[in-house]
């Protein structure tokens, strides 16, 4: 089994960091709330609504342990070596062959959001922009094959 670096910015750390009080606290305390009221409908070999609250309680365990390993394991992306090249949490613009511009941020796996532009350091274009200086030219092949070439034109931490 390999395991992949999982890299986190300031931003994504505190964001699981939350998530992780929140289900810790109030997310658990209405599940067991949930299954106590169930509880009192009676005969449990039959009760839904307690077969629901026990899947949530399990499934919130499931991602509570999740967020913990990721913490535990994550690397910072301030720690990271930045000397002048694409490194997990920079901006970068890319100029594609058109002279369109288009804004990214690199980020780890578990902070994608293609809403706000940010990639992974594992999708196709942050593999093939990852340890590159601005002025330089990258080509990337997405999944279906197709090849793009990107002008850096400039970095930003």
């Amino acid at each position: 089994m390999t395991t992949t670096e999982i890299v986190l910015t300031a931003e994504g750390r505190q964001k699981l960091i939350d998530e992780l009080e929140w289900r810790e606290g109030d997310l658990t305390k209405q599940i067991v709330e949930r299954i106590k009221t169930a509880r009192d409908f009676g005969d449990l070999s039959e009760n839904s609504e307690y077969d629901d609250a026990k899947e949530e309680q399990a499934k919130n365990a499931a991602r509570i342990a999740e967020i913990q390993a990721i913490l535990a394991n994550a690397k910072d992306a301030e720690s990271v070596d930045h000397t002048l090249t694409v490194s997990i949490g920079c901006t970068v613009s890319l100029v594609d062959g058109d002279g369109a511009v288009t804004d990214v941020t690199l980020v780890g796996t578990t902070e994608t959001n293609s809403l706000e532009h940010k990639i992974s350091n594992e999708s196709p274009v942050g593999r093939a922009i990852i340890g590159h200086a601005e002025g330089e030219t990258v080509e990337v092949v997405t999944p279906s094959g197709k090849s793009r070439i990107y002008t850096i034109a400039k970095i930003t931490r």
